[in-house]
């Protein structure tokens, strides 16, 4: 069994198509059929049902499927820890990856960084979530840095800033420090009117997005804070509403993901980190600008 079948293996896990696998890995669609047939004769059992319209995996090709891919990201890690071992890393070079949401603290904290350090040099990378676990699995980054929201994290409820969500204080939800889309289908909605055209366009559109746009209750202010007070129901209005609805004693705001009291960022990095590294003076870097900018750090090595 070769690393090279295994790699063959998972392109026709991925695509289910043989000839489409076979053009990815460079040989021929006969080629990836004998290959495919030498690791069932090797494991002992069927891995790939065939048919003339598409190709599917057995159970047992499915878990070898999954060892395929687990043994190439071991391998290609083991490679590039090998590399490291024989030629070193390169001590004046620091490579950082980081989100878009990152943005407004990890280029600030590299230009501080090498205004100490003129003749290190930083390399930074806008990437993906996934793409930085990734990297930094593989060593090609020494920092990966994103910001995580800490409401987003349990309410996936997505509002823009011209829009709130209130209930009665008395409403089952209103002892909960975020609520979740699923929570407020078994409750009835009002809608407040807005007298601007844009947000009112905003508020049709999250009460389609609520998936109420079928039985929402419309009215003025008034008409939807008596609504709650004899209800269970929850309201959407314009944030030009906020004032009288945090003056009534009665009422409370629904706290969505745009809502979040902070971020967090996290910062992360596969060295061990020790006093007067370039990876620590950098890391240190990030958490200052973090905390001028009133984000909350977490550091993970």
């Amino acid at each position: 069994m070769r690393f090279e079948q295994l790699e063959q293996f998972v392109a026709l896990g991925n695509l289910r198509h043989f000839r489409q696998a076979a053009e990815q890995t460079n040989i021929s669609t006969s080629a990836l059929t004998r290959s495919i047939q030498t690791l069932e004769d090797e494991i002992g059992c069927e891995l790939v049902k065939r048919s003339t319209r598409s190709v599917k995996l057995t159970e047992q090709g499915e878990l070898f499927l999954n060892y395929c891919k687990s043994t190439l990201s071991e391998l290609d890690i083991t490679r590039n820890t090998i590399k490291q071992s024989l030629f070193g890393r390169d001590q004046q070079r620091v490579v950082v990856g980081y989100t878009a949401q990152a943005s407004s603290i990890v280029p600030t904290s590299c230009g501080q960084f090498l205004a100490d350090f003129p003749n290190v040099k930083v390399e930074m990378q806008l990437l993906s979530e996934h793409d930085l676990l990734r990297k930094l699995q593989l060593g090609e980054i020494d920092i990966s840095v994103y910001l995580e929201s800490a409401t987003s994290l349990v309410s996936d409820i997505h509002l823009p800033d011209q829009l709130i969500l209130f209930v009665a204080k008395q409403h089952p939800l209103a002892t909960q420090d975020s609520i979740r889309r699923s929570e407020l289908a078994q409750y009835p909605m009002y809608g407040c009117f807005s007298q601007s055209k844009q947000v009112q366009n905003m508020l049709n559109e999250a009460v389609e997005g609520l998936n109420k746009s079928t039985n929402v209750k419309i009215g003025n202010i008034s008409q939807v804070i008596d609504g709650l007070k004899s209800s269970q129901s929850f309201a959407i209005a314009s944030i030009e509403h906020s004032k009288v609805i945090a003056q009534d004693p009665d009422l409370l705001l629904l706290k969505t993901n745009k809502d979040a009291s902070h971020e967090q960022i996290v910062v992360q990095t596969s060295h061990q980190l020790g006093s007067g590294s370039h990876v620590s003076n950098l890391l240190s870097l990030i958490e200052q600008t973090a905390q001028k900018n009133a984000v909350a750090t977490a550091v993970n090595s």
